[in-house]
C-alpha cells in the first residue's frame, strides 16, 4: 500500500501476463482517483518488493502504463499520472456533456461570455450568414469531474434561438436546450482537428504551461434538412484526449 494506493493481489495461475495485471490494477487507481493527475506512481522497487515480482515484470508495467499516456517518467525523479486520455470520437455526433457522461464522468461548465454579437467572416462563411447578422456567441471552460479538458467558443444563429439569453443557463447543456426550448436537433457535424501549442491565456484556464500541445477541433454542425445551425471553434488538452478513428478497406482493395 502507498498511502491511499493499494494494488490487487497478483492471480499467478492466471493467462494474463503479471505485468498486465500490474497495470490494470495502477489503472483502476487512476480510474478511482486513488491516484491523481501529478502524483508519484510506485516504482519498481516498490512493485518488485511488495508483488513479489521481478523489477523487470514492474518494470514493464510502469512502461506500459506511459506507453498509454496514463503515466510519464522524469529522469531521476520517478513516474507520475497524466490523466485519463480520453478518446475523441469522429463517428458520433455527441455534446462535452454527454461524452462525459457516457464515460462516466461529471460534466461541468464555467461560462467565459455569453452574448450577441455580429458574425465574423469565419463563423458567416461557416453558417451561411451575410456579415454582422447576429449570432449567439458563448464561450466556455469545460471540465470532466474538477479537471479543465477544454476551451469550447460556439456562435449559432440569433435567428435560430431568440431570446437565448434569458432562456438558457450557459453552465448546463446547450443541445438539451436548443431540443427542448426551440425543437433544433444537431445531427450531423463536420470536425476537423489540428494540433497546436496552447497560448498563455489558454493555459491558464486549463491550467497548463504556456506552449504545451493542444489539439485545435473546428466543428460546424447542421440539422437534418442540412441547414448549418452551429460553428464551433475548441481547444483541447493533449494529454487528456486522443483521436481515435476506425479505418476500412474496400474488398477491391485486398488484393492490392
Amino acid at each position: 500500500m502507498w498511502g491511499k494506493v493499494v494494488l490487487e493481489a497478483l492471480d499467478r495461475h492466471s493467462v494474463v501476463p503479471l505485468y498486465y495485471q500490474i497495470r490494470r490494477s495502477l489503472l483502476e487507481s487512476v480510474r478511482s482517483g486513488a491516484l491523481k493527475s501529478g502524483e508519484m506512481i510506485p516504482s519498481e522497487e516498490e512493485i518488485s518488493a511488495q508483488l513479489g515480482v521481478s523489477r523487470m515484470t514492474a518494470r514493464q508495467a510502469i512502461k506500459s502504463l506511459c506507453d498509454l499516456g496514463v503515466a510519464y517518467s522524469q529522469r531521476g525523479k520517478g513516474t507520475f499520472v497524466s490523466g485519463i486520455k480520453f478518446e475523441k470520437n469522429f463517428r458520433q455526433v455527441l455534446s462535452f456533456t454527454e461524452e462525459m457522461r457516457n464515460r462516466g464522468w461529471r460534466p461541468r461548465t464555467k461560462p467565459l461570455a455569453f452574448t450577441v454579437a455580429n458574425a465574423d467572416a469565419e463563423a458567416a462563411e461557416a453558417l451561411h450568414l451575410s456579415r454582422n447578422e447576429k449570432v449567439i456567441s458563448l464561450r466556455r471552460v469545460r471540465y470532466a469531474n474538477s479537471s479543465p479538458m477544454g476551451l469550447e467558443w460556439s456562435r449559432i444563429p440569433l435567428r435560430l434561438c431568440p431570446g437565448m439569453l434569458e432562456k438558457f443557463d450557459p453552465r448546463t447543456s446547450l443541445y438539451q436546450t436548443l431540443a427542448e426550448q426551440y425543437g433544433i436537433h444537431i445531427v450531423l457535424a463536420d470536425e476537423t482537428a489540428e494540433a497546436g501549442l496552447a497560448s498563455a491565456a489558454e493555459g491558464r484556464l486549463l491550467e497548463i504551461s504556456k506552449g504545451s500541445p493542444v489539439f485545435l477541433f473546428t466543428r460546424v454542425c447542421y440539422l437534418h434538412e442540412g441547414r448549418p445551425a452551429e460553428y464551433v471553434r475548441s481547444t483541447y488538452r493533449a494529454d487528456r484526449y486522443k483521436i481515435v478513428n476506425r479505418l476500412t478497406r474496400s474488398k477491391s482493395e485486398w488484393r492490392n
